[in-house]
């Protein structure tokens, strides 16, 4: 199947005014063990504990790249679970990264670039949000700053088995932010060999960089719980803020994503 046609479908009608219940307690320790059990490659476990939540497990093989990924989804298209998010597991080798797309829609065309990195860059996989940020009442949906979320609890699982996060977001450009990326380590405020060496391709590339570690940059990241949970647990994380220039077709979106190909690539042979 067209893996990106069938993940831009599922986001397609994304709606601020949309319904949207975050899981329960009890539900998302159910979760967190059946994602543990596919990271760990027991497919067959793992499904026994995500169908009560009314989430199954497929294998797909991508038309395009011919790689093979294990997708978490809902069963049912329009129930409730359809709102919490997808999960797409490289199952054609060890796992070494993850792009995390929190805001879809909303940050417009976020989903689109963590599909073409998932699709371009072996040994990864891909967490995409299953409900507009202003989906619900009270930022329910916002996932990026929210901990009852199957995003953060399948991002978490990630963390605890060390694989390194990517983290994408959008802006829109201003005067108070004169970037085309602003890039950090969210919560943390030290830097790291990738992140420096992300923001430097980045600036070869003629894109002006905002660097979170050194300097006071809009949109660090800050009060992302994915970033404070891998500051927490050790595991690598970057939070990237874009521009619609550089993540959607504008000139700077190639230039983007060759950079972020290349983090990846470099975590992949870690």
């Amino acid at each position: 199947m067209d893996l990106r046609s069938r993940i831009l479908t599922y986001t397609a009608d994304f709606a601020p005014e949309d319904p949207y219940t975050a899981p329960g307690e009890s539900q998302l320790d159910q979760l967190a063990d059946g994602v543990g059990h596919l990271l760990d490659g027991d497919a067959a476990e793992a499904e026994r504990q995500l169908a009560p939540l009314g989430l199954g497990v497929t294998r797909l093989t991508d038309t395009d790249s011919g790689r093979r990924y294990d997708e978490i989804a809902a069963l049912r298209p329009n129930g409730e679970a359809a709102r919490w998010g997808r999960l797409y597991l490289t199952a054609d080798s060890d796992l070494r990264w993850n792009v995390q797309v929190p805001h879809p829609v909303s940050d417009r065309d976020t989903e689109a670039l963590g599909i073409r990195l998932l699709e371009s860059t072996a040994s990864g996989s891909l967490v995409v949000a299953g409900a507009h940020r202003d989906a619900g009442r009270s930022d329910a949906a916002d996932v990026a700053h929210r901990e009852d979320s199957v995003f953060h609890t399948i991002v978490v699982e990630l963390q605890k088995r060390g694989v390194p996060g990517l983290q994408l977001h959008g802006f829109a450009e201003s005067s108070e932010r004169p970037y085309e990326a602003v890039v950090s380590g969210g919560s943390a405020q030290s830097t790291s060999r990738e992140a420096s060496a992300l923001a430097d391709r980045l600036e070869g590339d003629g894109l002006r960089v905002c660097r979170g570690w050194s300097a006071r940059c809009p949109l660090e990241g800050t009060t992302n719980v994915q970033g404070r949970s891998a500051e927490h647990r050790h595991a690598p994380f970057l939070h990237v803020e874009l521009a619609p220039d550089a993540r959607d077709d504008g000139h700077d979106a190639d230039e983007t994503e060759e950079a972020l190909g290349d983090l990846l690539q470099t975590w992949s042979n870690d």
